[in-house]
């Protein structure tokens, strides 16, 4: 339910929002027939089941396309099938808000205790730093899986007396760390001023507007949805069981098709339904109490390409079993939603950036940062799952949770087949989420290369919270 890498560092059914005429003018034959390979060989290369875009080119939507397995119900792939879209809900979270400033219902800078008590620091945390990832309280889900306590239904309330009371990470807006936790209280202060449920809010003053039909993620379960889909390192691809509800709150509470979220992605362009002033609000980097840009707005991550010094505004997302990207170039009137049904590999950033390429060719991907430390102590786990003789004193008690004797199983026998790999290495910095530590790491073999997310205590002797090994593409 969170951006798992920056955008920065990664056989279906036409939509009908145009004529078959207007959508085959809009890109090339070969253009087309590029972004065709690119999707169906990552699918292939990774093992996600199914793949549902949408591309924007010119301020409108000109292709969507819907590939693979969507469920064992939905024979073919289709566009009009909703997918859950995690954190890219952020920013419709942080559009709420602006349009109640407008509406003088609140202000960005009034401080949370206003309209959330109980809050640590609440009268110094301002809802600007709730958006901008800077308040200092403690995110409830820096894990790539489901924890123990997400098979239980939860309130907002209950999420924020377990999370947003502890202790603050640090003190407001002097870091950025990513806080599922800030948007949850975001969320319960636009229901506040509001007076109205979060997605009532949104479909009066977004959705209906834009002739958006986004649903509860939370509903968004069962026969006629897709099925989300996990994978233990090398294992076979399973059902993987969805969270209860209530924990994508704000946060990431929506699915929907591509096609309705590259809408949001035209209105963006066109500076429609929210004004200019808010959107460029949204869009401006939130700047620490010494001065350093943290590169993210309010819900969106804003930047320029390595290659081509291409601006961009971006979001992805992670629930439980679906991964999704959606990236918009503004001053081309450009963007490409990718969402997935898996939650794992990194295909939907692979895709992402192959689609984006082909659109906006003076586009290529950047190389990730190099991080060297903590790599010999990620090197040891990964040859005891490699073995299958786990040492779970590494493990905290829901990593423990996490590995099973099937998800064990899964990856001792997966890993074991491939031998010894000719490198390991890391492929990003170290970065804080949720009281850990996050880095990542590639393990290359001959005819494979592996990806793992990790996630450790501070410290030299931190213990993993997760170590996740998958397929890379």
């Amino acid at each position: 339910m969170k951006p798992v890498r920056p955008f920065a560092a990664a056989l279906g059914v036409l939509a009908c929002f145009a004529s078959s005429a207007a959508l085959a003018q809009a890109l090339t034959p070969a253009q087309t027939a590029a972004i065709d390979r690119i999707v169906t060989s990552t699918l292939a290369d990774t093992g996600v089941p199914s793949a549902s875009i949408a591309v924007v080119q010119g301020g409108r939507i000109v292709y969507a396309k819907a590939y693979g397995k969507q469920s064992d119900v939905i024979p073919v792939a289709r566009t009009d099938v909703p997918y859950q879209i995690a954190s890219i809900s952020k920013q419709f979270t942080a559009a709420a808000i602006l349009l109640l400033q407008d509406q003088g219902k609140l202000g960005l800078d009034d401080t949370v205790s206003k309209y959330v008590p109980g809050i640590t620091d609440g009268d110094k945390i301002t809802i600007r730093q709730l958006l901008s990832h800077t308040s200092g309280l403690q995110d409830y889900w820096p894990q790539d899986y489901s924890f123990a306590a997400m098979e239980h239904p939860v309130t907002p309330q209950q999420i924020v007396d377990r999370w947003a009371k502890k202790p603050l990470d640090f003190q407001p807006g002097t870091q950025w760390q990513y806080s599922n936790t800030g948007y949850v209280v975001a969320g319960m202060i636009v229901e506040k001023a509001s007076g109205m449920k979060l997605l009532d809010f949104l479909d009066k003053y977004i959705f209906q507007p834009l002739d958006m039909h986004p649903i509860n993620q939370d509903l968004a379960i069962g026969r006629g949805f897709p099925t989300p889909y996990q994978r233990f390192a090398l294992g076979p691809v399973r059902p993987e069981k969805p969270a209860a509800p209530g924990w994508l709150f704000a946060a990431g509470e929506l699915a929907m098709t591509p096609s309705d979220l590259a809408k949001w992605d035209i209105a963006r362009i066109d500076r429609a339904v929210l004004s200019a002033a808010d959107w460029q609000a949204q869009e401006t980097p939130v700047k620490l109490t010494d001065g350093k840009d943290t590169g993210y707005g309010l819900g969106v991550e804003v930047g320029t390409t390595k290659v081509g010094n291409v601006p961009y505004v971006e979001h992805n997302g992670e629930a439980v079993g679906f991964l999704s990207e959606n990236v918009v170039y503004p001053q081309q009137k450009d963007a490409v939603v990718v969402l997935t049904n898996s939650d794992f590999s990194n295909a939907v950033f692979t895709m992402t950036k192959g689609i984006s390429g082909v659109i906006l060719p003076q586009l290529a991907a950047a190389p990730d940062a190099a991080e060297t430390a903590h790599t010999a102590a990620a090197r040891k786990l990964f040859d005891q799952l490699r073995t299958g003789h786990l040492d779970r004193a590494l493990l905290t008690d829901d990593a423990n949770y996490y590995f099973t004797p099937t998800a064990l199983g899964d990856y001792q026998s997966s890993l074991s087949k491939l031998g010894q790999p000719t490198s390991f290495e890391p492929t990003g910095g170290p970065r804080l989420r949720g009281g850990f530590v996050n880095r990542n790491y590639k393990v290359t073999y001959p005819d494979e290369t592996l990806e793992i997310v990790t996630y450790a205590e501070p410290g030299a002797d931190g213990r993993y919270e997760q170590f996740l090994v998958m397929p890379a593409s």
